[in-house]
């Protein structure tokens, strides 16, 4: 498989179902960073701001994540968060066949970008 240089070719790798809930996620932190700055980053779709990357997002077999979850934002998202599973790494786990919580994307891009100052 050859790496995407593009978030269309990440996207257009991914199973159908997963490609419309992706699209719905991309959208959403389009609309949240409209400056940012859309990049493959470790081989999946980043939004880059002049501070760094605000968010990356992939998606898997079961979920869709959403990277990086810091102390801070999980902190601040709690009663957010809780219905999906949050590691230690930094990651959140949306289920694929649950609608993307839009708003709380929208809301957790906005603290990333308060984050990167």
């Amino acid at each position: 498989m050859t790496k995407p240089a593009t978030v269309d070719a990440y996207l257009d790798t991914q199973p159908q179902a997963t490609r419309e809930v992706l699209d719905v996620v991309r959208a959403t932190l389009r609309e949240a960073l409209p400056d940012a700055e859309e990049v493959i980053s470790y081989q999946i779709p980043a939004y880059r701001l002049p501070g760094g990357v605000a968010l990356f997002f992939a998606g898997w077999k079961k979920h869709w994540s959403l990277y990086p979850a810091g102390k801070d934002l999980v902190a601040a998202f709690r009663e957010d968060l809780a219905p999906y599973e949050v590691n230690e790494r930094g990651t959140v786990r949306f289920p694929l066949d649950k609608p993307v919580p839009v708003d709380l994307v929208a809301r957790i891009a906005a603290f990333r970008r308060r984050e990167l100052g």
